[in-house]
């Protein structure tokens, strides 16, 4: 049985999936199903904070179809990969990943989903990778762990993010301020970015993912 959550997002046998944009391949090991002539990637919530949050109640999912993607902190693909899915051969997903280790996995997942970039460099540096990003983007996902998590937000908004994208944003309040309430480091990250976004939804990701707030936010 399959259930539309969202274009692109569905329920299969209980569980948020994926379409695979690349059937017959697997990304983390996660599960997979054939319904008819499709396969489906079933998203693992405890692997990805944005299945999280989708569990947890998001209402409104601005990757779609044909979406332009700034993936920041695209690790080895876990969640891009899904991304990857959901925007089609009409999209693309620019995967910026700093660690070498998690990038060489990562070229791995992009070698059979091209409409995956992969770009090694410093989400806090987004002069350097500018060349790379062809036009704004339509969504900006974030889910870097630094100290300055809204500033890179900031910076890559204003650099490649349309008026009116969205952004998907994981604060781990862990690598913000390890000694501060998780409560007011998101305040306080919130407040940093309220002059430049409007935060439309943010849940908390328990139990998937402890002193973890997910954002949606849209660029003014």
């Amino acid at each position: 049985m399959v259930e539309k959550r969202f274009e692109g997002v569905f329920q299969v046998s209980g569980k948020v999936a994926t379409k695979s944009f690349a059937p017959g391949t697997r990304v983390y090991g996660e599960r997979t199903e054939k319904v008819g002539k499709d396969e489906y990637r079933l998203w693992d919530p405890y692997r990805s904070k944005l299945s999280a949050a989708i569990l947890k109640g998001l209402r409104e999912m601005p990757i779609a179809g044909g979406s332009n993607v700034l993936y920041l902190g695209a690790a080895s693909g876990t969640t891009a990969s899904h991304v990857s899915d959901i925007v089609g051969e009409k999209g693309l997903v620019y995967c910026v990943e700093f660690a070498p280790r998690s990038m060489r996995d990562l070229l791995g997942v992009c070698e059979v989903r091209k409409n995956m970039l992969p770009v090694m460099a410093d989400a806090r540096r987004p002069e350097d990778y500018a060349k790379y990003i062809k036009g704004k983007v339509d969504v900006i996902y974030e889910d870097v762990a630094d100290p300055s998590q809204a500033g890179i937000l900031l910076a890559n908004a204003r650099a490649f993010l349309k008026k009116g994208g969205w952004a998907m944003f994981a604060i781990k309040s862990q690598s913000i301020d390890v000694a501060e309430q998780p409560k007011k480091t998101y305040e306080k990250v919130i407040a940093e970015l309220e002059g430049s976004f409007e935060i439309l939804e943010r849940m908390d990701l328990q139990p998937f993912d402890k002193d973890h707030l997910f954002l949606l936010a849209k660029f003014k």
